[in-house]
């Protein structure tokens, strides 16, 4: 299939839910063979970016080395999935630009539910002070403005959450029309 490269980049609190809705959109994409990366904020850290700290200038760094990976595979004919926190906004833009095609994905989901979702128990210890700088505790997080795709997480199933954003990237051409269809 002839494919062109886009990045879609799922930002939201801990625990929205964006590493779930990448990995069932990558399973669906990957069952209608098309080429794609996934590049999940976690797993980033520890290969790519590991020795940068939780500061707001090392957290812009980590989302720009990731951008620049994304831009490479994107410009490159590749689907890049990418599931990381990227609190705010002016980098998320600034890596919108160098990458051209973008898409953004919003995984809202309330404070209380990314709470209660917490399998690492990592509200738990910002709430009792043991991790200074969380996102959504004491540290900010900035929402899009304009996200191409919202998921409220909190409300809607898994699979509506994939067909969204599937329907968008047929809707901008990046996939063929039936792909997304049959894909939701």
């Amino acid at each position: 299939m002839n494919q062109r490269g886009v990045t879609i980049w799922f930002t939201g609190l801990s625990g929205a839910g964006k590493t779930t809705i990448t990995q069932a959109l990558a399973k669906t994409l990957q069952e209608k063979e098309c080429k794609l990366e996934v590049l999940d904020g976690d797993i980033v850290r520890q290969n790519l970016t590991k020795g940068l700290g939780f500061s707001k200038e090392d957290r812009d760094e980590n989302i720009r080395r990731i951008g620049f990976v994304s831009h490479l595979l994107t410009r490159n004919g590749v689907i890049v999935l990418v599931s990381a926190i990227s609190p705010y906004r002016a980098i998320r833009e600034e890596v919108r630009q160098k990458v051209g095609d973008f898409l953004e994905v919003y995984v809202n989901a309330p404070l209380a539910t990314c709470e209660e979702r917490d399998v690492k128990g990592l509200y738990k210890r910002a709430r009792a002070g043991e991790i200074l700088g969380f996102t959504g505790i004491d540290d900010p997080y900035e929402p899009p403005l304009n996200p191409e795709v919202e998921c409220r997480t909190d409300q809607e199933e898994l699979s509506e959450s994939v067909a969204k954003v599937l329907q968008k990237l047929e809707e901008l051409g990046y996939l063929p029309k039936q792909l997304a269809v049959e894909g939701a």
